[in-house]
C-alpha cells in the first residue's frame, strides 16, 4: 500500500507583477487504489498542485510537505520522483522531435526501473498495451507527440502509465481535447491500470463527463488555491447541476 500525503501546501510563482501565491494551504491524502477527483474553476490552482507534486521548477513550495510513503518528495529531483513512483499525465504533452515513441518508452522504463527490460518480453508488453488502447503498431515509430492529435497524445500518456506502473498517477485534465470514443478508451485504460496495479489516482478536471467513466472515491472542490469542499461522487453531480458560483462568490 502506497500513500501520498500533502500537508498544508503553499506554492508561489514569479510573475511580472511580483511573487504570486497560488496554493494557500492544501491538505490531501491519497492511498493505493483510491481515485480522487479535483474540480474547480479556471485559475483555482488545480494544475499548480499537479506540477508542484511532479517538481516543475516554475512552482516554488514556500510551506508544507509532500510525502510519498513517508519520504519527503520535495527533497527529490524530478527523475527521483518518477523512480519513487509518481507519474504526471500533462494537459499539454510536449513534442520531442527526433525521438521515437519506441525509444522514449524503453528509455523511460529503464530509467524508472534502474535496468533495461528484457527485449522480447518488453516488445510483447508494448504490443499488448497498445492493443488495449486501440493504437496502431506503427505508432511506435513516430516522433514523440509530433503531429499527434489530442486523442493520440492522451493515449500515449496512458500507454506510458501502463508500462511504467507508477504508485501514484496525477492526471491533469486528461479529458481535454478528446472526443467521446477517445475519452472512453483513455478512461478504460485508467480503470484497468488502477485495478491491476492498485495505483492511486489524482484526477484533475473541469467537467464531470470523464467521471461518467472513471468513478471517483472522493471529490475535492478547489477554489482560490484551497479545498473549499470535499465529499463523495455525489458532489460531482451537484457541481454539474449548480456550477462553482456559490464557492467563488463566497
Amino acid at each position: 500500500m502506497a500513500t501520498l500525503e500533502i500537508k498544508n501546501l503553499h506554492v508561489s510563482v514569479e510573475t511580472e507583477q511580483g511573487t504570486k501565491e497560488i496554493l494557500r494551504g492544501v491538505d490531501l491524502v491519497i492511498k493505493s487504489g483510491e481515485t480522487h477527483a479535483v474540480m474547480g474553476p479556471n485559475g483555482s490552482g488545480k494544475s499548480t498542485l499537479a506540477y508542484s507534486i511532479a517538481g516543475h521548477p516554475k512552482y516554488q513550495v514556500t510551506k508544507g510537505e509532500i510525502l510519498l510513503d513517508g519520504e519527503n518528495v520535495l527533497e527529490m529531483s524530478v527523475d527521483e520522483r518518477a523512480r519513487a513512483g509518481l507519474f504526471l499525465a500533462m494537459q499539454y504533452p510536449v513534442e520531442i522531435p527526433g525521438v521515437s515513441v519506441s525509444n522514449f518508452l524503453r528509455t523511460a522504463k529503464t530509467a524508472v526501473d534502474g535496468k533495461a527490460p528484457a527485449l522480447r518480453s518488453w516488445v510483447a508488453d508494448v504490443r499488448t498495451a497498445m492493443e488495449k488502447l486501440k493504437m496502431d503498431s506503427a505508432f511506435t515509430e513516430r516522433n514523440v507527440n509530433e503531429g499527434f492529435s489530442g486523442g493520440e497524445k492522451k493515449r500515449h500518456e496512458i500507454l506510458q502509465m501502463e508500462l511504467l506502473k507508477p504508485k501514484m498517477a496525477i492526471l491533469d485534465e486528461t479529458d481535454s481535447g478528446l472526443d467521446v470514443d477517445a475519452l472512453r478508451v483513455v478512461a478504460e485504460g485508467v480503470n484497468r491500470i488502477t485495478a491491476e496495479n492498485g495505483m492511486g489516482v489524482l484526477l484533475i478536471t473541469h467537467y464531470t463527463r470523464i467521471l461518467n467513466y472513471i468513478k471517483p472515491d472522493f471529490v475535492h472542490v478547489f477554489v482560490a488555491g484551497k479545498i473549499a469542499e470535499q465529499g463523495g461522487p455525489e458532489l460531482a453531480d451537484r457541481l454539474e447541476a449548480d456550477g462553482y458560483d456559490r464557492y467563488v462568490n463566497a
